[in-house]
């Protein structure tokens, strides 16, 4: 039980830590100052769901490591993130359809996560789902706008789905440690909301003019411990200053 229970604790911690990284890369470069602002505090709300989460992994292994030594000291194969979310930034219009799927993933989860017998996790589930709720908001608000406006931002609005969408089903995976915890009420299977995330996903690209992307592309190995080949360059940049100063407190 405390084995598979830290993993999965592991692998909502790490989509959380990997996306915070991921948006923070936005900050001062967004398209206008209200968004750095935004995008800063959609990051800040994935560090602290992932700072919770981690230092819970870190209890349940029972192995020493807090919520430091996971985030700074594991190398990449270590992480079971999805894929989705350590895929580079791209323009904005990739971000906003990447923020539209995950989040409407994360408000099926933790909206779910509330009745869990984890008292933990239901605890940091109560809080997410108020924050990612936000994000599926400020994400469909884009989305409408880009979609539905000019030409360009149409195309690009179009080539932010379609290049995200082969990174999708791997969100709603499921498997034998995912099942064995959803059976003991601690968990949630992914698989069994993937209908309700997706339909909101499928209305807003409707109502945006957006295609619904058809391919059968699925990259799905993020959860065990393979990623794509921006993954390293992502850590490296998190990681450097920890690992370059092991021990260090400031």
């Amino acid at each position: 039980m405390n084995a598979a229970l830290f993993t999965y604790a592991l692998r909502l911690a790490d989509d959380a830590l990997i996306y915070a990284q991921r948006l923070g890369g936005w900050i001062a470069s967004a398209p206008q100052l209200e968004e750095d602002i935004a995008l800063g505090n959609i990051a800040l709300d994935q560090l602290g769901q992932a700072r919770a989460l981690l230092k819970y992994a870190g209890d349940v292994e029972g192995a020493g490591r807090d919520e430091d030594g996971l985030a700074y000291l594991r190398d990449e194969r270590d992480f079971v993130n999805a894929q989705i979310f350590e895929l580079d930034n791209g323009d904005f219009g990739f971000t906003m359809a990447r923020m539209l799927v995950t989040a409407a993933y994360q408000y099926e989860l933790y909206s779910r996560l509330l009745s869990s017998a984890d008292e933990t996790l239901a605890a940091v589930a109560a809080k997410a789902v108020k924050e990612v709720d936000y994000h599926r908001d400020h994400a469909t608000r884009w989305v409408l706008r880009l979609g539905d406006g000019t030409d360009e931002s149409h195309r690009r609005a179009q080539r932010g789905i379609d290049d995200v969408w082969p990174f999708v089903a791997e969100l709603f995976e499921s498997d034998d440690l995912v099942a064995s915890l959803a059976d003991r009420g601690v968990a949630v299977d992914p698989s069994e909301f993937a209908d309700d995330a997706m339909a909101y996903v499928d209305k807003v690209l409707a109502e945006a003019t957006l295609a619904k992307p058809q391919t059968d592309v699925r990259h799905a190995d993020g959860r065990r411990g393979v990623h794509t080949e921006q993954m390293g360059y992502l850590l490296a940049e998190m990681q450097h200053l920890a690992r370059s100063h092991p021990g260090a407190r400031w």
